[in-house]
């Protein structure tokens, strides 16, 4: 198993725990976060982007399948608004990679694990082509001009799904 943070800054050496600003997470703790390589493209955007994700899960019905994917062959979709575009096409990400040792899994649906301890990154990698790093993942990147629509949809479904930063997202239409 791989774990990595992104981030935009490309000068981290060591990572920190920080009180997480989750309010369904103990305010006394500090974490460091990881996401797993599976679910790496989640966050292979900008940071404040909004975006809906959404891949095929253990329990994804046939139906959900035929609806919410172009082709058998994509597993993994991610969803940004058109405005995002030139900010994606213009962001360089640094995904540091950290041992697995040392972090447990917080969530496994969404790929998420936490360490308490200050953790080093043992590699640090730069991307500078976001949506050509999707693309190698095999993720099928759809740019649309409102989140909203897709965002109430997809909650309905058997996908696992992931919604971010929809604080920035255009308004409803």
């Amino acid at each position: 198993m791989r774990l990595f943070h992104v981030s935009e800054e490309g000068n981290i050496n060591i990572f920190n725990p920080r009180i997480p600003e989750r309010e369904d997470l103990d305010k006394n703790v500090g974490l460091v976060w990881a996401i797993d390589e599976k679910h790496l493209p989640n966050f292979l955007t900008p940071r404040d982007c909004p975006r809906v994700t959404y891949h095929i899960g253990e329990h994804t019905s046939k139906h959900d399948k035929e609806v919410f994917f172009t082709s058998p062959e994509i597993q993994h979709v991610v969803i940004i608004e058109s405005k995002w575009f030139e900010t994606m096409k213009n962001t360089h990400l640094y995904l540091y990679e950290f041992d697995p040792e040392g972090f447990e899994v917080q969530d496994d649906i969404a790929g998420y694990y936490i360490s308490r301890e200050a953790q080093k990154p043992i590699e640090k990698y730069i991307v500078n082509d976001l949506f050509e790093a999707l693309l190698k993942r095999n993720v099928e990147l759809r740019i649309i001009k409102n989140l909203w629509d897709i965002s109430d949809k997809i909650k309905t479904t058997t996908l696992n799904w992931s919604i971010c930063r929809m604080g920035y997202a255009q308004p409803r239409l």
